[in-house]
């Protein structure tokens, strides 16, 4: 295969999760990290930030589970899930949705007062970030990436 062919690249089979997952992700984690940033610091700025790469991270969800279930679906050709490939798929659809929990927190908060959010929800994005990494680890595993010696 070469590397710049793009048809190979498009229509891999399981390709598009595999590039795709990145961006929600870094877009969730840098999220947290400019809202924690602006709840210690009071900068609104800040606080713009997290909520837009909040807003863009479950957007981006959406694609990525389609995606990875058409690869279940072309790989495994639809057999049952068992094992790290189950457990990936039940993280990752939790992952997803504590995303959306903390995008419609913010958007919600945003409506009515974007300067007082409420403080319930700086656990919720940890325990998210938690469990997104963990996700993660788990289709590294899959992928190859992180597989032992």
């Amino acid at each position: 295969m070469h590397p710049f062919d793009i048809k190979a690249a498009l229509l891999a089979k399981h390709a598009q999760h595999v590039v795709l997952i990145h961006f929600p992700i870094a877009l969730f984690i840098a999220g947290v990290t400019f809202d924690f940033l602006a709840q210690w610091s009071r900068r609104q700025f800040l606080a713009a930030a997290a909520y837009c790469n909040l807003l863009a991270a479950a957007v981006f969800t959406v694609p990525v589970l389609i995606s990875g279930i058409l690869a279940w679906q072309w790989q495994l050709e639809g057999q049952r899930l068992k094992g790290i490939l189950l457990m990936h798929l039940v993280l990752g659809c939790a992952s997803s949705v504590l995303i959306w929990v903390v995008c419609l927190i913010h958007a919600r908060a945003s409506r009515k007062t974007p300067e007082i959010l409420p403080t319930y929800r700086l656990p919720i994005e940890g325990i998210a970030v938690l469990l997104v990494s963990l996700t993660g680890h788990l289709g590294g595993f899959l992928s190859g990436v992180n597989a032992p010696g």
